[in-house]
């Protein structure tokens, strides 16, 4: 093995990507694949996670991946997943927490629900399932080697803005903070915890605003760098802390962002 694999590889590890059969989930189900890993990816759209990982495995990559579904919006859901996880393996090196909702309206008539909603996948499931695969993480775990948890956190947890996802935003900026207290709590039993928070990227969720090239380009005007987030950014963050590389790291909230998030309207002295 020579030093990038030793630093970057993630040969027999297993991880699971919640959300992972498109957008970032599936950027990084895709880097771990491509590092070695065997990877698990589930949604509520199970058919699309079977077809992801099909796709996955005709790579030529030294990894490998199932897809099924799974859904983390309700207690039941959470339960149904981490049992039918445990039922395919018995330990569980990575954790990557990407499944997450949004809904966007004017502040006049952002409705009641859409709080409830948005919260229960974005945090409550978040949390959870987490805490439901502790067992199979430990299993994973050790001082050399610690089992990793990755949330998908938000530049707009970060930073105050909304463009009308009141809910989604703030849920985020919840992520960031949940991550930093069990960050705190697991590092004695050997797991790191670390948060994302990206900026914009293609993704389901920002199609509205990034489904084409001419409104990708828009976005990224507005980013310092000059453009939106690639599938690469994903993979480079992906293996950095989830393989030996990163083993050293836990409560960080990394900003993939382009420079969004030191970005700011001030000016004192200089038009």
């Amino acid at each position: 093995m020579n030093y990038f694999e030793h630093l970057f590889s993630l040969s027999g590890k297993i991880a699971l990507v919640t959300g992972g059969a498109s957008g970032i989930g599936h950027m990084a189900a895709t880097a771990m694949v491509q590092a070695g890993a065997h990877v698990m990816i589930a949604s509520r759209r199970g058919e699309e996670c079977e077809q992801a990982a099909s796709a996955l495995n005709e790579l030529d990559a030294p990894g490998s991946a199932e897809g099924f579904a799974g859904d983390v919006g309700s207690e039941s859901g959470v339960a149904d997943l981490s049992a039918e996880v445990a039922r395919r393996t018995d330990r569980l090196n990575i954790l990557f927490n990407n499944a997450g909702l949004s809904w966007g309206e004017n502040i006049e008539s952002f409705p009641y629900h859409a709080w409830a909603r948005v919260m229960n996948v974005n945090v409550a499931g978040l949390f959870h399932l987490t805490r439901e695969l502790l067992p199979l993480l430990e299993k994973a775990a050790s001082p050399a080697d610690p089992a990793r948890i990755v949330n998908l956190g938000s530049v707009m947890g970060t930073q105050p803005i909304a463009d009308g996802a009141y809910s989604y935003s703030a849920s985020k900026a919840a992520v960031h903070h949940l991550t930093r207290i069990l960050a705190h709590e697991l590092a004695g039993r050997s797991i790191t915890i670390n948060a994302f928070a990206p900026g914009p990227f293609k993704s389901r969720m920002t199609e509205f605003a990034t489904g084409s090239e001419e409104k990708a380009a828009k976005v990224g005007a507005r980013v310092p760098l000059g453009r939106i987030g690639t599938p690469d950014d994903i993979a480079g963050a992906t293996l950095y802390l989830c393989s030996r590389a990163g083993s050293y790291v836990t409560g960080a909230i990394l900003p993939i962002d382009g420079g969004q998030s030191a970005q700011h309207g001030m000016k004192l002295f200089r038009d």
